[in-house]
């Protein structure tokens, strides 16, 4: 019964990530004729990575959106955005890459395939975890900021040089359908395969790189995993401290120890491997209780 209850919990979580990417990039005509939904909807912010480009999304990546406002001329400062990313972050924190981003649905069925030789991380993996905060800061809040054209415009730095998730969800659909586009590729758009390429195959052997390492909206919402009202407890007055939480969690955290790390993306699976029911998840904080000294 507990096996399959398991089997049920892993299912539901693949199940709600395939259709919520389903549901925001439902423009299927938008993949027929190579070109971007234009419509009402798309002036709104998706909680997850999900390219504005891309022919069949629906609304805009905040990402996207925060270096379209840094970048501008006219604005330096987006209340919505900002507010959009603020309210996410404190109500579900990296529930979000775990459950609603696409481009998280995509690393996870391609850590699927059976090869040999698959790790959690790799190697250098405690520095690298920083790598998406300097990221977040460098290519997505200074550059747009600082390096401007002569008419003080920015670019979107992080979209046009690393995001796999535009390159996969945008560029290829509109390179395909477009053979005006076909005909202009360029530098930029093999350098962007090329990152693509080597995250998809990254992916195949370490579990979700890009959201451990290069994500800077990853990075914004694990600022907010220790104060997100949908949080995980440890009762340490059950807690027998035998590491089988960080043994089945693909991120690598001592849950027992720091339950909402940032690094926590809230997939459950330690809550289903722990054999004395010791962690629970739960909307809002809760007093735990401490085991007696």
């Amino acid at each position: 019964m507990v096996k399959l209850f398991r089997r049920f919990s892993r299912r539901l979580r693949l199940w709600i990530q395939i259709l919520f990417a389903a549901v925001t990039n439902g423009y299927l005509l938008g993949f027929v004729k190579g070109k971007i939904y234009t419509g009402p909807s798309k002036a709104l912010c998706l909680p997850g990575l999900n390219c504005y480009s891309c022919p069949g999304a629906l609304g805009s990546c905040p990402i996207g959106s925060l270096q379209a406002v840094l970048g501008s001329r006219n604005y330096r400062f987006s209340f919505y955005v900002i507010g959009f990313l603020m309210l996410a972050g404190s109500l579900f924190g990296r529930f979000i890459c775990g459950w609603l981003c696409p481009f998280g649905l995509i690393q996870d069925l391609l850590y699927k395939i059976p090869f040999i030789g698959k790790r959690k991380n790799l190697p250098g993996h405690r520095i690298l975890v920083w790598l998406k905060y300097v990221i977040l800061g460098v290519f997505v809040i200074f550059l747009p900021l600082a390096a401007t054209d002569f008419l003080g415009q920015g670019r979107p730095w992080f979209c046009q040089y690393i995001c796999p998730s535009g390159t996969l969800m945008a560029g290829l659909p509109l390179v395909i359908t477009n053979e005006p586009l076909r005909a202009a590729i360029g530098f930029l758009f093999s350098w962007k395969m090329a990152v693509l390429v080597l995250i998809v195959v990254l992916s195949a052997f370490i579990y979700r790189p890009f959201c451990k390492y290069l994500c800077p909206l990853g990075a914004i919402y694990s600022l907010f995993n220790g104060v997100s009202l949908y949080r995980l407890d440890v009762d340490e007055s059950k807690c027998i401290h035998c590491g089988k939480c960080q043994k089945t969690c693909k991120m690598d955290i001592p849950v027992w120890k720091t339950p909402n790390s940032r690094e926590c993306i809230r997939c459950r699976e330690c809550i289903q491997a722990c054999p004395t029911q010791a962690i629970s998840s739960r909307l809002g904080k809760k007093e735990v209780k401490k085991r007696d000294e």
